[in-house]
């Protein structure tokens, strides 16, 4: 009888050890489901023209214009940002709608910091024919203010300039540029 007995008992440890082990394995595929959707955006968007107006003196002024073929929405995550992984184009206008654009192949909005990061083919191209030219900018919209440490070219109507570091505020009337070279002209 205690043969019988330990035969059974030993098929009861082994039924409850096999049916944990695989409930363990079930629980181990939900979390990673979790985790996997913790990382997906929480909303797509394509084709998006978004634009931004101020109302003054009964009176409905176009500000900025967002262009992108697609925008993922990160708000879900606790360092919320906005990806363009196609690029944008954003038409900013001032109070007298001139034009300035600019374009990249990608970029990304950090909500919390208003830090954007534009990355490839970045242009700016201002209304006054002043255009720069780099792979990477970030652009603080608290601060307007525009930085590289990449590699850049900055052509006016006058002057083509080239370097490594730049810095500038949103209409290039206060800038720095470092390690700079290239063909300036100069009033006599």
């Amino acid at each position: 009888m205690k043969i019988k007995n330990s035969h059974i008992i030993k098929n009861l440890v082994t039924a409850i050890v096999v049916t944990l082990f695989f409930s363990c394995s079930n629980d181990f595929n939900e979390v990673q489901k979790v985790g996997i959707l913790q990382n997906q955006p929480i909303g797509e968007a394509e084709n998006i023209d978004l634009k931004y107006t101020v109302l003054k003196e009964d009176t409905v002024r176009l500000v900025a214009n967002l262009l992108s073929p697609k925008m993922l929405d990160y708000s879900n995550r606790n360092f919320a940002f906005n990806e363009f992984p196609i690029g944008i184009e954003l038409k900013i206008y001032d109070e007298n709608n001139n034009q300035t654009t600019i374009t990249s192949n990608y970029a990304i909005v950090y909500s919390g910091t208003d830090i954007i990061d534009l990355r490839g083919d970045v242009q700016i191209a201002t209304h006054q024919k002043d255009t720069l030219f780099t792979e990477q900018l970030y652009y603080n919209q608290k601060l307007e203010w525009a930085f590289t440490n990449e590699p850049f070219v900055f052509k006016s109507l006058t002057n083509s300039t080239h370097g490594v570091g730049f810095d500038s505020d949103k209409e290039f009337k206060r800038y720095q540029m470092l390690e700079m070279g290239g063909e300036i002209e100069l009033d006599n």
